[in-house]
């Protein structure tokens, strides 16, 4: 369970300008400390060796990290648009939270305004013999860092925005989320009941977009007991107008309703975090658009059915185990859980309309049907033999050979 403000401040931490930010103002900081702290500095003689240096040090760093920093950010526009066309628009948003790539572009440009207060500072005289002693030192280690990121981004470039890089990262977002809705089965609340009380009264959504965040210490708060609970009726992820019900609750007010519908974050997009089912869609979506015939990469689409395996079989142990009834930190919240057949059906279904011409798609979503359904209960079984016979439907009227058909169909009686 993950209030608003936690929320909001994981989307402000996973953003470029934060961290861009913070290394700026640590290369600020250092070159001011180093004229600050010299009235207190005593350095011996043999320290300052090579201080005199420093200002064509400083100017070399300033001219290179412009233009790195430059060629960087050329790179990331350019695996931005690699990831758009061969693998999905909506894996954009994963590269551009990407740790390695906003610390090595933070650095560059830390240690660009770095150099440029030291060249300042330097050129108005602020510094003593000991000072420049000082900036010499934190030169050093500026130049350490930046090399050490230099090493490690050239060797990172060769892969940015490559459509298997960025498959793990979709890949590994889907699973952080699935993990994330295992241990919180409903968002830190309580179970939906099979019966809802009678005279309750909808709360309806003010903004269009996409459900992203529920804040549930929020509707906790608003509920106050058992006799006031709060019934959410849209998970994250789901589309949402000024017609759709958000949350029902008994005793109604105006102020109530207004409070209840701003514990729902609506924005523009959907994100990974809190919306499981994204992370899945975007996987097939990745699949889909390897199956297209402009790209025709069934290898791909092959290696997506994998992922997907893999991804899901956490969840349908967790689903076999069933879900633990400990007592949730929220009371008075009821929430329906996260259902396994609209998981199956984001993820099977785009794959099999659009693979439904290639053998080899056939026989490997069989294959993955097969794997799960070992792991699964009754109730996973029943979803795999449901897209089972839909996938042989659709197998039979995409493929042209007799031959084929009956490859996808020992596929499924294996």
């Amino acid at each position: 369970m993950v209030g608003r403000f936690q929320w909001i401040w994981r989307r402000l931490h996973r953003s470029l300008w934060y961290r861009a930010t913070l290394f700026s103002l640590g290369g600020l900081l250092t070159a001011l400390i180093a004229w600050l702290v010299t009235p207190w500095l005593d350095l011996p003689a043999f320290a300052s060796i090579g201080a005199s240096a420093v200002d064509s040090i400083l100017n070399i760093i300033a001219s290179s990290m412009l233009a790195v920093t430059t060629f960087s950010l050329s790179a990331m526009v350019t695996s931005y648009g690699s990831a758009t066309s061969n693998v999905s628009p909506r894996a954009n948003i994963l590269l551009i939270e990407d740790r390695v790539t906003q610390n090595t572009l933070a650095t560059f440009i830390g240690a660009f305004l770095f150099s440029l207060v030291g060249i300042i500072a330097l050129a108005a005289g602020v510094y003593d013999e000991d000072g420049r002693t000082l900036l010499f030192a934190a030169t050093i280690v500026v130049i350490v860092l930046v090399v050490y990121q230099l090493i490690k981004w050239a060797g990172y470039l060769t892969r940015l925005g490559r459509v298997r890089d960025t498959i793990d990262k979709v890949e590994t977002a889907a699973r952080k989320a699935l993990e994330g809705r295992m241990d919180n089965p409903y968002l830190g609340g309580q179970a939906m009941p099979a019966t809802l009380p009678e005279r309750l009264e909808p709360v309806r959504a003010d903004k269009v977009g996409y459900l992203q965040h529920v804040d549930m210490s929020l509707l906790d708060s608003l509920a106050g007991d058992s006799s006031l609970a709060i019934y959410v009726r849209a998970l994250p992820g789901r589309f949402v107008d000024t017609t759709t019900e958000l949350a029902s609750t008994p005793a109604l007010d105006t102020e109530r309703a207004k409070k209840i519908a701003d514990a729902f974050t609506v924005g523009p997009a959907r994100h990974f975090d809190e919306d499981p089912r994204f992370g899945i869609i975007v996987l097939a979506e990745v699949a889909s658009k390897a199956l297209s015939p402009g790209i025709n990469d069934p290898g791909t689409a092959i290696d997506i059915i994998g992922c997907g395996v893999r991804v899901l079989t956490p969840w349908v142990r967790h689903a076999a185990g069933g879900i633990d009834e400990a007592t949730p930190p929220v009371e008075h919240v009821h929430v329906d859980a996260l259902k396994t057949e609209d998981l199956f059906e984001d993820f099977f279904t785009p794959i099999a309309r659009d693979g439904a011409t290639t053998v080899e798609i056939g026989i490997r979503l069989q294959k993955a049907l097969a794997s799960l359904e070992a792991i699964g209960d009754e109730r996973v079984k029943r979803i795999v033999d449901g897209h089972r016979k839909r996938l042989l439907k659709r197998f039979d009227q995409g493929l042209t050979l007799d031959d084929d058909r009956q490859r996808v169909r020992r596929a499924a009686s294996d």
